[in-house]
């Protein structure tokens, strides 16, 4: 762990508590990292405006993997996007009010944006989301987007990634589940683990200077792109094939122990 450089964090399920909590502590973890020369990613399907809500603190110390890796903050700039085009969004936007029990999102940059015939899933939209711009048909909608989500009420979204979504798009664009009830789709080759391959390009460091912590299968690309890659004790057994370790649970905090284990093997 000597020559970690670099540590990216998955949000839920991984870094947050079943509850949603952040562990103790982590602002001082952060900031002793950080003094040992140690950047700190949060890397999350989450945009950059909700993620700089949960940490106003550290908007500057911090990098915000957004959106799956559509796009990346590096400690206040951002540094990297890849949009979607409108005329793209707008045929997914068409297959899922025909072909699925989804609710579509258009993930733009600074809002997110709802049917408004579906305004009553807002506060579920709005832990991921927070600022949500609601309209009569997305079909209008002309913004820089880096994410199309979409929502399933009746937590489906494996079903409908295997059945419709990933064989419509998976060849054109890169298709994932997060959770059981969302796909996100993004261009084709972004995910977080080539937000990793970006950093480590820019900070001049390698997959051996790398950590990553996550849980799901949105984190699989992250986890296969450096050394020191984790999932936590409470991951599904089938992402235990992606990981060379394994931490505590969200719940115990298992994020911030391996952080504290590395603390002190930099400082001797």
């Amino acid at each position: 762990m000597k020559d970690v450089k670099l540590i990216a964090v998955d949000m839920d399920h991984t870094l947050l508590t079943e509850k949603g909590e952040l562990p103790p502590n982590l602002n001082q973890y952060i900031k002793e990292l950080g003094e040992l020369g140690i950047d700190f990613a949060i890397a999350s399907g989450r945009p950059h405006y909700t993620l700089e809500k949960i940490f106003p603190d550290l908007v500057n110390d911090l990098i915000f993997i957004t959106d799956n890796g559509g796009a990346i903050f590096y400690k206040g700039d951002l540094i990297y996007k890849s949009l979607i085009s409108v005329n793209k969004y707008r045929e997914i936007i068409d297959f899922v009010e025909t072909n699925s029990d989804g609710i579509s999102i258009i993930c733009g940059l600074d809002s997110a944006y709802l049917f408004k015939k579906h305004q009553h899933h807002a506060p579920i939209v709005q832990r991921s989301h927070s600022k949500i711009t609601f309209v009569d048909d997305l079909r209008t909608v002309d913004c820089d987007a880096d994410k199309f989500t979409t929502y399933f009420p009746n937590k489906d979204s494996v079903k409908n990634y295997h059945e419709a979504f990933n064989p419509k798009f998976g060849n054109d664009l890169s298709v994932t589940i997060g959770d059981t009830i969302w796909i996100d789709i993004m261009n084709k080759g972004v995910d977080k683990g080539q937000a990793m391959r970006i950093l480590a390009q820019k900070l001049s460091i390698d997959e051996t200077q790398m950590m990553a912590f996550g849980d799901t299968y949105n984190d699989i690309q992250m986890l296969q792109a450096v050394k020191y890659s984790y999932i936590v004790a409470n991951a599904s057994d089938d992402m235990k094939q992606y990981a060379n370790y394994i931490a505590e649970s969200n719940d115990n905090y298992g994020v911030t122990k391996v952080l504290e284990q590395l603390i002190a093997i930099k400082k001797g």
